[in-house]
């Protein structure tokens, strides 16, 4: 197996991981995230793809933390929902651990490259990785402090959001 087939590997697996935890949290304002990055996950298999077969492949920056934002605005919602699904936070916590393998990976990659074309196109996938786990980061912080603030409310000085 290549390096874009192992690639394209792993953005399906991501996609299929990340549709299931929407089905997981279909009842919380979460699930918006896990389809937002499982299409994230299923555009990049897209690219590698037309790379692989050398197709024309257009490289555009995600608009995930635009999308996103409604998301944040209903902090209260989101504290609330915490309770009701404890997982959430486990969730989150692995997905960091697999956006940061993918950076890895994509690192080794780019280092590997030889080529300006592929230079150009890990160096995108790095980006959009990192995008990833920035977001996801953030809520991990929010589900974090959510769970604090439910948990010991009249305890300590807590940062607002």
């Amino acid at each position: 197996m290549n390096i874009l087939e192992y690639a394209i590997k792993m953005e399906k697996e991501g996609e299929a991981y990340y549709r299931k935890q929407a089905e997981i949290s279909k009842n919380s304002s979460l699930k918006k995230v896990c389809l937002l990055l499982a299409d994230e996950e299923k555009s990049h298999a897209a690219i590698l793809e037309n790379k692989m077969n050398s197709k024309k492949y257009t490289l555009e920056k995600s608009e995930i933390v635009s999308q996103t934002e409604n998301i944040f605005s209903d902090l209260e919602n989101m504290k609330s929902e915490i309770k009701e699904v404890p997982s959430q936070l486990d969730f989150y916590r692995f997905v960091l651990e697999n956006e940061q393998k993918s950076i890895d990976l994509y690192e080794g990659f780019l280092s590997e490259s030889t080529k300006d074309d592929e230079k150009e196109l890990f160096s995108f996938l790095i980006g959009e990785e990192k995008n990833h786990y920035a977001l996801v980061d953030e809520l991990v912080k929010l589900l974090t402090n959510a769970e604090q603030w439910v948990e010991s409310a009249e305890f300590g000085i807590r940062e607002d959001y």
